[in-house]
């Protein structure tokens, strides 16, 4: 019997070319035009809507691999302004002087994928062998670097359909990041929020800003939704002015976190130190995404921003200080970061190796391990040896993947995006939901702009290092069938033009969107 979605995905897929050249250029206009009012829609409005903009997969197919949810709101799609940028790993080259405001927190990703636990397609999953016939030729592309191993897994019945080199590890540059993603939502659950705080030392006027390693806090307007320090200030100056205080000594605490702040690529502007305090992920200018200049110490930045806006709320404070919250402080006030599952999406759409690292530290504090890269690489690893994952030769360094010492096969990452389907993993599910779109969003939106087939189906996390390139997601076949595929190449002897094998990953993934393959 044929799933209610896959069949109207089938019936309508041809349509979807149409419409996505035609209306591209205005999805943002109707997106901002949508979102007030998506709560009052029916669901065959919301279909009509989704269509319209060129992303949907058509009559309910969206709930299997589209990019809208039930609520007709964005989930992977939500960071659209902020994230146009051409390229994954370490090269995020999207930076601007404007203001990006950030997403609110997204809802339940369930409904997203809920093709997913309904009966398979009736329509039989790609052969092996005519796999190999389409795949095999494309991967040999010399441009792709001496080194290419890849794997195609059928998502409903998590069988492997072609492999390639499948247990061998490679770098996987920012791929990583799926698994940081799987290892965070396994051990925390998508519901999770992260805390910032103020507590007053007893019997002094000490207060103390206590990071809880949410790296969304901003200390900009609007929040949007994020936790901000704007916020935190106003709570605490009131609880203060309670307490008829408005002269206090400031001091900001970043002890929850161990080990070098310091990533090992050293001082990078794809990341900033790995505290458990920032404000902006440290930049210094007003980007939200891509590389950036960032703050030569972002806890003391943090800090200073901080006492700037409890002046604004009629509390004067010292310049701040380090120092170490006791375990007698009373708690002022708090903010919370959005859900996990915002976090993920936002991290893996963008290729956010700042929220990236911040992620393996909550992992690793889950885990009761130490908060340091050392930790966070042992909690990531038997997170997801607790999945059941094939984690044979893997090696996790770092949380973004900006570490060449991570190693993972084409194998692994296909199964954690299985596994992110998995209908007995529904707190996975923004691992799925957070992927880029080809041409639409994130690290995927200038690219697929020849592949009109592939765009809004393809959904893949990007990965590039010099010399490394790496893609790794999900299509819906030309039957309706959704497949899990991780591309891994590479050659550190002759780098590969990044742009010619990003291309040639693109065409290979485009490929299996064409392909019925028997």
């Amino acid at each position: 019997m044929v799933v209610p979605e896959l069949r109207a995905w089938r019936a309508a897929r041809p349509h979807v070319v149409r419409v996505a050249r035609t209306v591209k250029p205005h999805v943002t206009r109707i997106t901002r035009a949508v979102r007030p009012c998506a709560v009052r829609l029916t669901t065959s409005q919301l279909t009509a809507v989704a269509a319209t903009v060129g992303l949907a997969l058509a009559a309910g197919a969206a709930t299997v691999a589209g990019p809208w949810d039930s609520t007709g709101q964005r989930t992977a799609e939500r960071d659209w302004a902020a994230s146009r940028t051409t390229e994954g790993g370490t090269h995020h080259a999207r930076t601007s002087d404007a203001h990006r405001t950030s997403p609110r927190p997204a809802p339940s990703a369930d409904s997203v994928l809920s093709g997913l636990g309904g009966p398979a397609s009736a329509a039989p999953a790609p052969a092996g062998k005519a796999l190999a016939d389409v795949l095999d030729p494309l991967l040999a592309n010399p441009v792709l670097g001496s080194v290419r191993t890849a794997v195609v897994v059928d998502v409903a019945t998590g069988k492997r359909l072609y492999g390639k080199g499948a247990d061998q590890v490679q770098t996987p540059a920012s791929t990583t990041k799926i698994a940081t993603a799987v290892a965070a939502l396994a051990a925390l659950g998508p519901d999770h929020r992260i805390r910032t705080r103020t507590v007053l030392e007893p019997d002094t006027k000490e207060v103390v800003l206590v990071g809880g390693g949410d790296p969304t806090l901003t200390a900009r307007k609007p929040a949007d939704g994020w936790a901000d320090l704007e916020t935190l200030a106003e709570r605490t100056a009131a609880a203060l002015k309670a307490r008829h205080m408005d002269h206090v000594t400031l001091s900001y605490d970043t002890s929850l976190y161990s080990g070098p702040d310091l990533h090992p690529i050293g001082v990078n502007e794809n990341i900033a130190k790995v505290t458990p305090l920032m404000a902006d992920e440290g930049r210094l200018d007003r980007s939200t995404s891509g590389p950036a200049g960032r703050a030569a110490d972002p806890a003391a930045d943090a800090a200073r921003k901080f006492a700037d806006l409890l002046h604004r709320h009629g509390v004067t404070a010292a310049a701040p200080g380090p120092s170490k919250a006791t375990n007698r402080s009373q708690d002022l006030a708090s903010v919370s970061s959005p859900p996990l599952s915002a976090l993920v999406e936002r991290m893996l759409t963008n290729s956010d190796n700042d929220i990236a690292e911040a992620l393996a530290r909550q992992v690793a504090l889950a885990a009761g391990q130490e908060p340091s890269f050392d930790g966070d690489a042992k909690a990531i690893r038997a997170e997801l040896d607790k999945l059941g994952l094939p984690l044979t030769g893997a090696r996790f360094a770092d949380g973004s993947g900006l570490n060449r010492a991570d190693k993972v096969s084409a194998d692994l990452l296909t199964a954690l995006l299985a596994k992110a389907g998995d209908p007995a993993h529904p707190e996975l599910r923004a691992v799925l939901t957070g992927l880029p779109v080809a041409g639409f969003t994130g690290t995927l939106s200038t690219r697929y702009t020849d592949a009109p087939t592939a765009t809004g189906v393809v959904r893949a996390k990007t990965g590039t290092l010099t010399g490394v390139n790496t893609l790794a997601g999900t299509v819906v076949d030309k039957d309706g069938r959704l497949l899990a595929f991780a591309f891994l190449t590479s050659d550190a002897a002759s780098p590969p033009n990044p742009l010619e094998a990003r291309a040639a990953l693109d065409h290979t993934a485009t490929a299996l969107v064409a392909c019925g393959c028997r």
